[in-house]
Formats: C-alpha cells, sequence, structure tokens
C-alpha cells in the first residue's frame, strides 16, 4: 500500500521539502533539476505510478522531440544516447499524401537536421528513474484537492483520507487542467483564459505489420484535408501513431457526423483511402478510442512569491508545432539558470522568470495556430511547398542572412518572441516575391530568375 505523505517540515531533514504538483514530464524534469541543486524534492501525482501500467489510450504516445527540449535534458545531465535517443525514431521532414495517394516530402531543414518521434510514457518513466536516483520522492494516488497560499498549504486526498501539507516552496506542473491554478483564482490571485478549439482529436493506432507499407519511416506523414487531417508518428518498434483531427460539429464533415460504423468507413475511404491498408479494424478501433479537446491556456500571473506555475499549468499550447514538451522542458532549463542567477532564492527567481517568459510563449502559442492552418491546408498546395523550397534554398545560401522560422523554433534557442516577430518580416518579403507569376516550379533555380530574386529580398528586408 502506498505510503501516507509526511509534511514535508515533519521530514527528518532540516531543509523544507519543494513539492512539485504533477508528476508528468515537466515536473518529473523540474524536479531532476532541483535535486541537483541540492533541495530536497517531493512530488505530487494524481495517478498512480506509470511504469506499472501501459499507456493512457486515447492521449497520443508519441511526441516531437527537438532542440529546445534536448537541451534542456542535457542541462540536466541526462544521457541522451542511453536513456532518450536510443528508442528515438528521427523525422527529417513531412511526408504528405494527397487524396490520391500521391506523395511529397517537405524537408525539415535544408542542413538534413531532424526532429525525434519520441513515446510520451517512455520519457515520462525514464524522467521519474533519473529523478528518484537523485533522491527525489514520487508520492502517487495523492490528490490534490485545494490550496491556501496564505498560510502556504496544500489539502490533499490519498486513500480516502485528507491531509494538510505544509508548501513552503511550490512548482505547479499539474497541466492544463491545473488544480493548483485554479485553486489560485478560486483565491482571486491569477486569471486564466482556456481557448479551446473546435477541432478535436482521435488517436488510430498502425500496427508494426502495417507501418511497413508507408513509404520513408524516418518522417512525419500528414494527410491534408483543408478543415481535417491526419498525421502519423513513426514508433521506435516501426508502428505508428496516427491522429485524427476534425471540428466536433458544425461542419459539413465533424465528429458529429460519424456515428456508426459505416458512417467511419465510408469517410475515410472517400477522404483517407490509401490509410484504410494501414488501420486494421478501423470502425472498432476507431470508437474504442475517446475523442479529446484541444485548448490554449494563458495565465495573467505565474508567479506568487515561492510559488510558481509551469509548462502546461501556465501556458498550455495546441499541439501543431510539436513545441508542448519542447517548451516545458525550456522552462525548466531557463528557470535553473534563473535560480543560479538568484542564489536560489525561490521568490526573486520565480518572479524573473514569469516576467521574461510570459512573452514567448504567448508567442508560440499563435505560432502553433497558424501552424496548424499550414498543416491542414497548406502542405498541399503547389504554390506554398514552392515557397517552401525556396527559403530552404536561401538559408542554404545564406546560412547568416535567412533563417526560416520553422528552423529557429525548431532548430535554435532564439526566444519564442523573437523568432515570430522575425519570421512575420521574412513572410511579407516572400509574400511580394511569390506575386511574380514567372516564378514557378520549374523555372525558380534559373541563374536569371534566382539573381533577380535575391535583389527583390535584399531590397525588400532592408539589407541593401
Amino acid at each position: 500500500m502506498q505510503k501516507s505523505i509526511p509534511s514535508p517540515v515533519d521530514m527528518e531533514n532540516k531543509q523544507p521539502s519543494i513539492l512539485i504538483a504533477g508528476a508528468g514530464l515537466v515536473g518529473s524534469l523540474l524536479a531532476i533539476f532541483l535535486a541537483k541543486r541540492g533541495h530536497r524534492v517531493q512530488v505530487l501525482e494524481k495517478r498512480s505510478d506509470p511504469r506499472n501500467h501501459g499507456h493512457n489510450e486515447g492521449r497520443s504516445i508519441n511526441l516531437a522531440l527537438s532542440h529546445r527540449g534536448l537541451r534542456a535534458l542535457e542541462a540536466a545531465h541526462i544521457d541522451l544516447p542511453k536513456h532518450i535517443l536510443a528508442e528515438a525514431v528521427p523525422m527529417y521532414g513531412r511526408q504528405m499524401h494527397n487524396e490520391s495517394g500521391q506523395l511529397s516530402f517537405l524537408p525539415y531543414s535544408s542542413t538534413n537536421e531532424c526532429i525525434y518521434s519520441v513515446s510520451r510514457s517512455g520519457l515520462n518513466n525514464c524522467l521519474i528513474e533519473q529523478a528518484e536516483k537523485q533522491g527525489v520522492e514520487f508520492l502517487f494516488e495523492h490528490h490534490i484537492e485545494a490550496t491556501d497560499f496564505s498560510s502556504r498549504t496544500i489539502q490533499v486526498l490519498h486513500d480516502g483520507k485528507q491531509m494538510v501539507l505544509t508548501a513552503p516552496v511550490l512548482c505547479a506542473a499539474d497541466g492544463v487542467f491545473s488544480k493548483v491554478r485554479l485553486s489560485l483564482e478560486q483565491q482571486y490571485l491569477c486569471r486564466s483564459t482556456l481557448e479551446k478549439i473546435d477541432h478535436g482529436y482521435k488517436e488510430l493506432d498502425i500496427p508494426i505489420e502495417k507501418g511497413m507499407l508507408l513509404h520513408m519511416q524516418t518522417a512525419l506523414h500528414i494527410w491534408p484535408r483543408g478543415q481535417y487531417m491526419l498525421i502519423a508518428l513513426p514508433n521506435f518498434d516501426g508502428s505508428y501513431t496516427g491522429t485524427l483531427f476534425l471540428p466536433f460539429a458544425d461542419e459539413a464533415l465533424s465528429f458529429q457526423e460519424l456515428k456508426d460504423d459505416q458512417s467511419v468507413t465510408n469517410f475515410f475511404n472517400t477522404h483517407f483511402p490509401d490509410t484504410l491498408p494501414l488501420l486494421p479494424n478501423l470502425p472498432a478501433q476507431y470508437f474504442a478510442h475517446p475523442t479529446s479537446s484541444l485548448a490554449n491556456v494563458f495565465t495573467d500571473r505565474w508567479a506568487f512569491d515561492s510559488w510558481l506555475l509551469i509548462g502546461d499549468a501556465a501556458h498550455g499550447i495546441v499541439p501543431f508545432y510539436g513545441q508542448g514538451m519542447n517548451a516545458g522542458f525550456e522552462d525548466c532549463r531557463l528557470l535553473d539558470e534563473l535560480l543560479s542567477i538568484h542564489h536560489d532564492d525561490f521568490s526573486r527567481a520565480f518572479s524573473s522568470f514569469a516576467s521574461t517568459r510570459k512573452k514567448d510563449t504567448d508567442a508560440i502559442a499563435r505560432l502553433a495556430m497558424d501552424n496548424f492552418i499550414e498543416m491542414r491546408d497548406l502542405v498541399a498546395d503547389e504554390r506554398f511547398i514552392l515557397q517552401k523550397k525556396i527559403e530552404s534554398a536561401l538559408t542554404k545560401a545564406f546560412p547568416d542572412q535567412w533563417k526560416t522560422l520553422y528552423s529557429e523554433v525548431t532548430f535554435s534557442d532564439t526566444p519564442y518572441h523573437e523568432a515570430f516577430l522575425r519570421g512575420q518580416k521574412n513572410q511579407r518579403v516572400m509574400d511580394q516575391l511569390m506575386q511574380d507569376a514567372t516564378i514557378d516550379v520549374n523555372r525558380w533555380q534559373e541563374k536569371e530568375i534566382w539573381e533577380r530574386m535575391i535583389k527583390q529580398i535584399e531590397k525588400w528586408s532592408g539589407k541593401s
């Protein structure tokens, strides 16, 4: 039986524990950073120990790990080749499938950089184990019921018993639907907006023997269809995790319209015909997996003296830029750096973190919504694909002068808000350039046209 938790101030050690709410990806990595700083760390988690059971059906089991996340893991001294990348799948670009089954590939980088498809549950379990090696104590099946900021206490339910814990230092990493944030809102200490979008998602599994049918195993597969889309990320064992994004209702095609086996089969046969051989027992697994919602979270205040909201609890974002986990991991690294600057003065470090980070997370939330439109609509558009090819060529030819927005977000440490502003400027330049009808898919690389493009870009971007 899970032991009950004593109040942190009653522990044998003279130093009070830091409490972390949530043993997910961000909470577990933050625990490692704090433990490495010499602090006693306890993590409260409402779930049972995830290492004792399989992944949570209906919640995508794999994620896109990129530069910001990798750098944070390295900063926590986690052996990436051994613990993370050994079972990660590199993805070098997007493999698009049109309605007739034709394929086109759009690389993420002109220099062969990649992002990694990783198992959510595998990564979470790894971080928990690494944290325990640093002396972190995980207290599973402990539900946070409420908080009282004035007395720095938390009310917790465990094994049917209520207890009140003192929390001189609290980091809330308990996700988009954070109980800590909700409790602080009820005390009029902050306000948050849960910005739900009208699309939901449903997970679909492509088993190993069917995954072998997909051309290009090291890519993110996308079936863009305008107001909806299907994506598939590769797993280490050769299977794929598919995710269908579709409006909930009030559209010609929506989850509401797919009511029975026949409607599901007809929908896929019409719009995703090449996926039918990949999805065995399609109607059965469609209805077995829940339909989940998507939302951005905007919170006006993250820091409360020695209490802090972090990760999705402070700034949850929709998944369309693949930066939710990476942004949360970057939170942990940046906070660790601020704790060093402020000599572990939590109040000052938390305040500094909140005041400097929010503009970046607001920017990536907007970029994620923009990328949703790009993924479902534009990746199938010939002029858009041509623009991306031109941008890639510009990056390769002039690496110091021209960087794509995607590269700055995904393969660099450029603050999100700076990448956003530069991306807007570059897009204005490309919009003007692409109005030239002579720049087409067959001729854009001709010397005369290329040189004219360069002159126009230099003029419009203010470099001449």
